[in-house]
């Protein structure tokens, strides 16, 4: 047995790295919420190569003396807990070990001037290189703080061998910033990555005054983009001493991934399980299982109520009355989806819902005739996909066409607000929801194609620009040629945009700048590790839904029909891509018990 020793205080102090400084962004992060806690009015950022060969922050807050300075490298010593009860943690940043234990796996340069200090003292600076102070003493430098490290991980291979690429870290020290930067609108932010800026937001107060909630909206349309606030809703409720505010996007504002909800304690950036599934419960009958919605939201509650010292990157919290958290932000949102329009259904609307089933389609034989709906649904994509084709309408036949005892999805009869196919069979009243059902029909299409071979392109006249950011274009780019595969070939042009030359031939007319921005949030929910042909399901439904026939497009009844005998022939076409039904049943006893008849 080995004996027990007493470990050196550099390799103490690289253990407790592994806690607080797994990547750049986490380094970022401390180094940030430091600034705030010291009062920074203004923060500059600078990266290089995602963080991973450089990255300093820089601000004008109170800065700090020598002495002070020589602390703050040393473990466990800190400014921020003056009466050493944990329970009273009411700064962001507050873990003594954070500055030591990146001056221990990197080189740390931390240069300060107090804010108050002698004029004629220009500042002090401190070099910590892996542990060991390498440079102390006067530098010129105006009031505040600059703390910059370079070479992270570099004296420690095992460790630097697990970074991600500089692409992923510069996504997570965005994302890092961004969070910070929603939760303090009254601080400027700029960060800039080899020499580009890519965050750049203004202080919205002046010094001591407090950022309201118009200011808040602006910073959060800043980080957010212009159509956030266009489409959202404020939030504002208060319950027990707890605060709920912020903004939440209504239901059809949403999102392929989970990465667009923010959510803050007291300030402080969360990524809270509880706080997580209250937003989806509150949403959970409003969207599709696989969309997300965009939020940001701020609970305030009193300091002893929370224990934010539950992990080391302070990211999940505990909350002394659990519960009451879940439901003030359950209700909260609710509350405000209601008043932007989601109400619930009258009384006669109701009771007709009630009426209405959903049934799984059921095993149809094919009957006669049925052999050709292959060959009707290729007319019919002919008739609709195409832009700027109009629907056949002088085709159709002047007399409604008899029942179809052989077709259980019956025969068209019109269209209720351009979106819903209504037929007729001989016992029954039948809804369809046309997108959610040709959603489903391309779908199966595309996943045929895929098993026989790939799907073919098809060049567009005029090349499609589309601009997204860095980070998310960047993603689109590295797998151009697995969406080549597919039928989408792309290129990048610049840092921040991509270049369609094709789209998948059997979708038509579509929107590619919105199908290149949900394969991007598709791209970013499952890492580089998979491969698109590893998830060519969500990969050819995301495609199926752009390629759809869309609400609101007026269909003639030769169209109609020729989607509901695809449907009556095609897997799965009872439910959309997203588990919603495609078509609702209502049997004639149904419909006499609304009008009082049984």
């Amino acid at each position: 047995m080995l004996p027990i020793r007493r470990l050196p205080d550099t390799l103490v102090n690289q253990i407790a790295a592994g806690e607080v400084v797994e990547r750049p962004a986490a380094a970022l992060k401390e180094l940030v919420e430091n600034a705030l806690d010291a009062g920074a009015r203004r923060i500059l950022i600078d990266l290089q190569n995602g963080g991973i060969d450089h990255l300093s922050v820089t601000d004008d807050g109170h800065g700090m003396a020598p002495g002070d300075m020589r602390l703050a490298i040393e473990r466990h010593a800190t400014s921020k807990l003056p009466t050493g009860d944990l329970s009273a943690i009411t700064t962001l940043g507050f873990r003594g070990e954070a500055l030591p234990s990146i001056g221990s796996v990197a080189v740390l340069t931390l240069t300060s001037r107090s804010a108050g200090g002698d004029a004629d003292n220009g500042g002090w600076q401190l070099v910590v290189d892996n542990g060991r102070i390498m440079g102390d003493g006067p530098a010129a430098t105006p009031p505040g703080t600059r703390v910059s490290v370079d070479a992270l991980f570099a004296a420690v291979p095992a460790r630097r061998k697990f970074l991600k690429s500089p692409r992923s870290e510069l996504a997570a020290c965005l994302d890092v910033v961004r969070r910070l930067a929603m939760a303090r609108a009254d601080v400027g932010f700029e960060l800039r990555h080899d020499g580009r800026r890519l965050i750049g937001v203004a202080a919205a107060t002046q010094a001591g005054v407090d950022a309201g909630p118009a200011a808040q909206v602006a910073r959060l349309a800043a980080l957010f983009g212009p159509d956030f606030a266009d489409n959202a809703v404020a939030v504002d409720l208060e319950r027990e001493g707890l605060t709920l505010g912020g903004l939440a996007g209504i239901p059809t504002y949403h999102r392929g991934v989970a990465d667009h909800q923010f959510l803050f304690v007291n300030g402080r950036p969360v990524k809270d399980r509880l706080l997580v599934g209250a937003v989806r419960g509150a949403y959970q009958d409003l969207l599709a299982r696989d969309r997300h919605p965009v939020l940001a939201l701020f609970l305030g509650v009193p300091h002893d109520f929370v224990d934010v010292n539950v992990h080391p990157a302070k990211t999940e919290v505990r909350f002394r009355d659990a519960a009451l958290v879940r439901g003030m932000i359950v209700s909260g949102l609710r509350r405000a989806l209601d008043a932007a329009g989601h109400r619930a259904a009258t009384t006669i609307s109701a009771d007709a819902l009630t009426a209405f089933t959903a049934p799984a389609m059921p095993a149809f034989a094919a009957p006669q005739g049925v052999a050709e709906a292959p060959r009707l649904f290729a007319q019919f994509a002919d008739m609709v996909l195409p832009a700027g084709k109009a629907a056949a309408h002088d085709a159709l036949p002047a007399a409604p066409a008899p029942f179809a005892v052989d077709h259980p999805l019956g025969v068209a009869r019109g269209q209720i607000a351009n979106t819903y196919i209504v037929a007729e069979t001989d016992d029954a009243l039948i809804l369809v929801d046309q997108h959610a059902a040709h959603e489903r029909l391309t779908l199966e299409r595309m996943k045929r194609a895929l098993a026989g071979g790939g799907i073919a392109g098809q060049a567009l006249l005029m090349p499609q620009l589309v601009e997204l950011d860095e980070i998310a274009a960047g993603r689109i780019v590295d797998r151009a040629g697995e969406l080549a595969e597919l039928g989408l070939e792309v290129e990048g042009f610049g840092a921040a945009a991509v270049l369609v030359r094709a789209t998948p031939a059997l979708l038509g007319g579509i929107d590619a700048a919105g199908l290149i921005r949900d394969l991007a949030d598709d791209l970013a929910a499952w890492g580089a590790a998979v491969t698109l042909r590893e998830r060519l399901d969500g990969i050819a439904a995301t495609m199926a839904c752009h390629g759809s026939v869309r609400a609101g497009r007026a269909l003639g009844i030769a169209e109609m029909n020729a989607l509901l005998r695809e449907m009556e022939v095609t897997p799965h076409s009872g439910q959309c891509n997203h588990g919603r039904p495609t078509w609702v049943r209502l049997a004639k006893p149904d419909i006499e018990r609304l009008f009082g008849r049984r």
